[in-house]
């Protein structure tokens, strides 16, 4: 898939891109009381942008210019706008 294509609700089988920014780590408390630490990345490639969400030791695991792949994502929207997510299925890969 190209993020050009990504829409809400949509499940991505594979995507590959480059992360061109990524958020300083914040802290949130889950429904359970637990606290996680999430973050926002960017990730784009020849045909657009998309907000990338990062949990946990996901966050750690990549860098601004790395190539990622992305496989059983899916989109959420937030705020309005479209957003990729891992979920609990999905896996990310530096290549």
């Amino acid at each position: 898939m190209k993020i050009e294509e990504l829409k809400p609700r949509d499940t991505v089988d594979y995507l590959k891109a480059k992360i061109i920014d990524k958020q300083s780590p914040r802290r949130v408390e889950a429904r359970n009381g637990r606290t996680l630490e999430v973050t926002t990345a960017t990730l784009e490639d020849e045909t657009g942008t998309i907000p990338f969400t990062l949990w946990g030791k996901s966050i750690e695991e990549v860098k601004v210019g790395d190539i990622v792949e992305i496989k059983d994502a899916f989109v959420k929207e937030f705020k309005g706008e479209p957003q990729l997510t891992l979920g609990r299925r999905g896996s990310m890969k530096v290549v």
